[in-house]
């Protein structure tokens, strides 16, 4: 069996939070609720922790193994563990990702190196911080495409050389150019037709779930049911059903994703994770800062108006 079918994430991968108590320590107890509240509904299809939304790059390496194994235990290994790989230099990601197969990953989210997004990449280096990575640690690898206004985002041949890699099972896009989006994934799904494909767009969900194999998305923490139902809506290109789950969540999205900066949404997932009784408190690690006076009843009363509140799956009406 090649690598790219050892791991099945055609459905909803959300990416948590990494839950705090309220002096900053990590929050073992609240990760235990999230990750068996996720791990619960029958769609998800793995966790990507460490990333993003999970405020990764503000762990040190042994809090970040603790993350991991903590997650592991939440889900009682019945859904694979996914790491976010993020160290910029090369040969130290490989050290990142062999740290993240101890602790149980069973995949990893390879990030580009941060200091491509202001200076840009020589051509071939991406595709070598894949191999070398994957060769250092043996980890699967989704290969993930940034936002084209960043100077890390990989262009179609790099996308194309990268996902032919071995080791290289998944792609995770978040281009956020929906006209690179339109012309590339069709090519990148005929050039590779096993890589799966999943989007990362938490604000243009309706745009991209029609042409993707599921969603990676930070939006998975807080309202998994309603993704799963889209991304279920998309696969049997019901625009109707996807425009009225689309509708419903609206007022969440704007509440947790069109804020001054998309950074602000992993705040605000926490707040949402707190109005379904997850989270006790929205407690964030620096550079994150608390959200302005207010924001917690609007993101409270947006979701109210989605009908997320209880932590029990819901039942999406057809």
């Amino acid at each position: 069996m090649s690598t790219k079918n050892k791991l099945d994430l055609r459905g909803l991968v959300p990416a948590p939070v990494t839950p705090f108590t309220r002096d900053g320590a990590i929050d073992h107890a609240a990760i235990q609720r999230l990750g068996s509240w996720l791990g619960s509904f029958k769609g998800v299809k793995g966790l990507v922790v460490l990333g993003h939304a999970g405020e990764g790059t503000f762990l040190t390496a042994d809090e970040q193994a603790a993350v991991i194994e903590s997650f592991v235990k939440s889900v009682d290994d019945k859904i694979p563990v996914i790491a976010g790989i993020t160290l910029e230099g090369t040969g130290v990601a490989g050290m990142e990702a062999k740290r993240a197969v101890k602790a149980g990953a069973k995949a990893g989210l390879l990030y580009p190196s941060h200091g491509w997004l202001r200076f840009g990449y020589q051509k071939g280096a991406p595709q070598d911080r894949y191999k070398a990575v994957y060769e250092a640690s043996g980890l699967p690898l989704i290969l993930f495409q940034y936002p084209d206004a960043t100077k890390a985002t990989y262009n179609l041949e790099t996308l194309l050389e990268i996902a032919e890699q071995p080791g290289v099972f998944c792609m995770k896009n978040g281009v956020r150019n929906m006209r690179r989006w339109d012309t590339e994934i069709p090519v990148i799904r005929k050039a590779n037709p096993d890589l799966q494909v999943l989007t990362c767009h938490d604000e243009y969900l309706l745009h991209t779930m029609f042409d993707v194999d599921g969603a990676l998305v930070g939006y998975g923490n807080i309202a998994p049911e309603l993704l799963i139902a889209l991304i279920e809506a998309g696969k049997a290109q019901d625009y109707v059903k996807a425009r009225a789950l689309h509708d419903r969540l609206l007022p969440v999205t704007k509440a947790v994703y069109h804020r001054g900066s998309h950074m602000e949404g992993t705040v605000a997932l926490k707040h949402a994770l707190v109005t379904r009784g997850i989270l006790e408190h929205a407690t964030v690690r620096t550079p994150l800062l608390p959200l302005q006076p207010g924001a917690d009843v609007e993101i409270a009363d947006a979701m109210r108006s989605a009908g997320l509140v209880s932590t029990k799956p819901a039942a999406i009406a057809a």
